[in-house]
């Protein structure tokens, strides 16, 4: 059994480790309601984009519209972002990412290439030996539009050059502070999991029950050649906001877990040091009382 003085040494140390544990939870408790705010400013704006691409697919001979809408016959590569953290200390949330991914485009029915958003994933990956295309790391803790538009154009120019076939979106959903969820997204060619719902927000035709076709002015063409560049960069710009609020969250509840742990750790360690420091003090009465047994005896 250890002395009382290695016990009190251990409880120390487990002492500053909660005190460093409490503080990073503080702190990163203040960087999710920021990270939060901005993910609820940006939130609603986004889904209106999603929608609006999604509705545009829906019109008649979309896949003609515009090059980043059309489906190539026969895909031979694709790029995949992924978003990770720039540190650690946030429990699973890095590896469960790459873990995801791993067994998502792992065994691929194409060859992939990766864009890495932050140093975890890309150390991750790099030691896996995945190819990997750019990074972008050391992210700003509140990114602005102009900041990430140039992950959304670098996958835009590999899709029209023809260097890329397919540009697989991954990041972490931000559900609540407790929940996070790893979610995948098709950004080009654009795919549609679900039409429903979209209809209704952009108008029906009540009568008939038939979507609304619209018309653009000045020229269909001319504001594609806006809007679907621009609106792939913002999801990429709001998959970044997610991460990160995300990755704050995820910290903070790893702290708050790390704190809890320790604090249970210095009662136990205390329990034993009690004991240790007991079993001490009865041996130093067994010694006294012994003595004093024999000098009487002579």
């Amino acid at each position: 059994m250890a002395s009382s003085r290695e016990m009190k040494l251990r409880i120390r140390s487990v002492k500053n480790i909660s005190q460093v544990t409490r503080a990073l939870e503080a702190v990163s408790a203040a960087k999710v309601r920021k990270a939060v705010q901005a993910l609820s400013a940006t939130r609603s704006y986004a889904a209106k984009a999603w929608q609006v691409l999604t509705h545009v697919t829906g019109q008649p001979g979309h896949s003609k519209l515009h090059p980043l809408l059309t489906e190539r016959p026969e895909p031979k590569h694709a790029l995949v972002i992924v978003m990770t953290a720039d540190r650690g200390l946030a429990g699973a949330y890095n590896t469960n990412i790459i873990r995801y991914v791993l067994g998502r485009f792992d065994k691929y029915h194409l060859p992939v290439k990766y864009i890495t958003v932050g140093r975890k994933g890309r150390d991750l990956l790099l030691r896996m030996r995945k190819p990997i295309l750019a990074d972008f790391s050391n992210m700003p803790a509140t990114p602005k539009f102009g900041s990430v538009s140039a992950i959304g154009r670098l996958a835009v120019d590999e899709f029209l050059k023809g260097e890329t076939d397919e540009v697989h979106l991954i990041y972490t959903d931000f559900i609540s502070m407790s929940r996070q969820i790893t979610k995948a997204k098709k950004l080009l060619p654009l795919e549609i999991e679900n039409r429903e719902g979209l209809v209704e927000d952009f108008g029906q035709n009540h009568a008939g029950g038939t979507a609304a076709t619209y018309e653009y002015e000045p020229g269909q063409h001319e504001i594609l050649d806006e809007m679907v560049p621009r609106f792939t960069a913002l999801q990429v710009y709001q998959a970044v906001l997610e991460s990160q609020a995300s990755e704050h969250a995820a910290r903070m509840i790893a702290m708050r877990n790390a704190t809890d742990n320790a604090k249970e750790l210095v009662g136990a360690l205390q329990l034993a040091y009690n004991k240790v420091r007991q079993q001490a003090i009865t041996n130093d009465i067994l010694d006294i009382v012994g003595g004093a047994e024999a000098l009487a005896e002579k």
